[in-house]
């Protein structure tokens, strides 16, 4: 019998596993990091916590990038098209005027 050395064993600790609920993200990066902040933003409340805090570096930002886009095509073709709310229609913008990105 071959053994698979891919094969990673991941945990999923029944905490996690609740997850934490987001509506919006803001993605801030530096030369070396990309910083993804899960902000959960109720309305009619001027202040919002981040929720959560994901580090990547730029090559997994990137990988992130193309699977979230591969699997929007793989739901959409099931679902059709996600509709998109435009800014001022009770949507603050994607960034929220977070830190200024730097390159």
């Amino acid at each position: 019998m071959s053994e698979n050395k891919n094969q990673i064993n991941i945990e999923l600790t029944e905490e996690v596993a609740e997850g934490t609920y987001s509506n919006l993200a803001i993605i801030t990066h530096s030369h070396s990091e990309f910083v993804v902040d899960f902000v959960k933003l109720m309305p009619g409340i001027q202040k919002a916590k981040v929720k959560s805090r994901i580090i990547l570096t730029p090559e997994h930002a990137k990988r992130l990038h193309k699977a979230l886009a591969e699997n929007l095509k793989k739901y959409e073709s099931v679902h059709g098209p996600i509709k998109e709310s435009k800014v001022g229609d009770g949507y603050p913008p994607f960034t929220l005027g977070g830190p200024t990105a730097q390159a």
